[in-house]
């Protein structure tokens, strides 16, 4: 079974998410980026959901990082900023996908199965054949 990660500061956003995603993946949470680092450096993930905007490290920072140490890990951001260069900059930076809050718990569901789905596949081509 996929693992994904919920990061977000907002309790109710994190227990939704929690409650959505769990019936399908392992579903573990975080309400900082800093333990959700911790979390990575502990355990592999096949996805990673995470607010922009949270106290302390952001999760601008959170997808540097996870772009540099688990360059297969697919970080989907949500955030509340609905700019289109906003949203197009974090795919740059190397973001899966981009969610607007307030989202609906499909459009999530969608999101996290593409990037499982991206995720398997990319882990199958670079295994040797």
């Amino acid at each position: 079974m996929p693992k994904v990660m919920v990061v977000d500061d907002d309790e109710t956003i994190r227990d939704t998410l929690y409650e959505l995603l769990s019936e399908e993946y392992l579903c573990q949470t975080a309400e900082t980026a800093e333990k959700a680092f911790a979390k990575l450096e502990a355990d592999t993930y096949d996805v990673l959901l995470t607010d922009i905007s949270m106290p302390g490290l952001s999760g601008l920072e959170l997808l540097g990082h996870v772009r540099q140490k688990f360059p297969n890990t697919p970080v989907i951001i949500i955030s509340g900023i609905g700019d289109q260069e906003h949203a197009q900059g974090l795919i740059k930076l190397g973001a899966f996908d981009f969610i607007l809050k307030p989202f609906s718990l499909e459009v999530v569901e969608k999101s996290v199965k593409h990037a499982v789905e991206y995720r398997r596949r990319l882990l199958a081509s670079q295994s040797p054949s």
